[in-house]
């Protein structure tokens, strides 16, 4: 049994210190004890987040040219291989089961629903709401019927349930192709679960993407763990990384789940093999930021500690593609 598998069922994060305190004692600490003690701070004015316009192709693009769209959130419109694929969908106002309560969307989806182009796969990276939306798939199965979804391990019934047909689940270091693509599953550290008596029943996972000329590495939703540099050596090296920078404070808290800016940063150079004879980094593209608050830190402030972070490491300032929603990195 590989040993992210639970012997007593479901998932587990195979690295020392990679379990989140998730019991309820530790979300009352949280909310009840260190925001008195120490109020999260003010977030801008929304009006620092703008939304440009997106540059993708209608219908798709050319196999020789890679965009990626950055819709908010984990939500990327990639185009790669002559195929459109998003990353962890969500059109919802909220990241929540209820419509009234829970996580808001502070920034509008930048792609509208209805201007996005044929869709032919979906990536998902595991069941957390603000990436896996029960009204969005609905959505996507009824306008684009034909879709496939490559999901980890245990998410097949829940798409079933909501009319998806073209499934592959997948298993940590496990590939498939679609078309010109190879696939591969990547292990994050993480969690799972929609409901406290479903914890960590299904898998979470990263994906790499692969065509004859370019690769792409989307990491999910992770906590810093141990095994970037092995994800590059078996699916890399990666001409470009998105990976999540936001939702880490408190950090005695998020640590496990979700990386910082800094360790975004130092993932990126274990993705690049730097300081183990490795050659240069892949463009990094940061995400997970700005489009829900999820935790205290200022909404802002994730991508300018990933910035400082990226050249106080030496990094090319040229490899580091932040982009706004909306915008789109086209690489040809």
């Amino acid at each position: 049994m590989l040993d992210h598998h639970n012997p007593r069922g479901g998932f587990r994060n195979p690295w020392p210190g990679a379990t989140l305190n998730a019991e309820l004692g530790g979300l009352l600490r949280w909310w009840f004890v260190d925001r008195l003690r120490n109020p999260p701070p003010p977030d801008p004015d929304l009006s620092v987040f703008p939304i440009v316009g997106s540059r993708y192709l209608v219908p798709r693009a050319s196999e020789d040219v890679v965009t990626l769209t950055w819709i908010g959130h984990a939500t990327f419109l990639i185009q790669v291989g002559g195929l459109n694929l998003l990353t962890d969908p969500i059109w919802s106002d909220r990241a929540t089961p209820l419509r009234l309560v829970g996580p808001k969307r502070r920034i509008k989806p930048a792609v509208r629903f209805e201007d996005l182009p044929p869709i032919d796969l979906v990536l998902q990276s595991h069941d957390h709401y603000d990436h896996l939306d029960d009204l969005t798939v609905c959505r996507l199965e009824a306008t684009n019927p034909g879709a496939h979804w490559i999901v980890p391990l245990g998410l097949t019934p829940f798409l079933r349930r909501r009319g998806v047909h073209e499934i592959t689940e997948l298993d940590w270091w496990q590939e498939t192709t679609v078309g010109p693509l190879t696939i591969g599953c990547t292990p994050a550290q993480h969690f799972s679960g929609r409901t406290p008596w479903t914890r960590n029943r299904t898998l979470w996972c990263g994906w790499s993407i692969r065509t004859a000329s370019r690769r792409v590495f989307f990491a999910g939703d992770t906590g810093y763990h141990p095994v970037f540099a092995d994800i590059a050596v078996r699916f890399g090296p990666f001409d470009v990384a998105l990976l999540p920078i936001g939702a880490y404070d408190p950090r005695w808290f998020m640590k496990p789940v979700h990386m910082d800016p800094e360790e975004a940063v130092q993932a990126v150079r274990d993705l690049a093999g730097i300081g183990g004879g490795g050659g240069g980094a892949p463009r990094f593209i940061p995400m997970h930021w700005g489009t829900f608050k999820l935790t205290d830190e200022p909404l802002d402030e994730p991508p300018q500690r990933a910035r400082s972070a990226w050249l106080a490491a030496g990094l090319p300032l040229e490899q580091y593609c932040q982009l706004a929603h909306g915008e789109t990195l086209v690489i040809s």
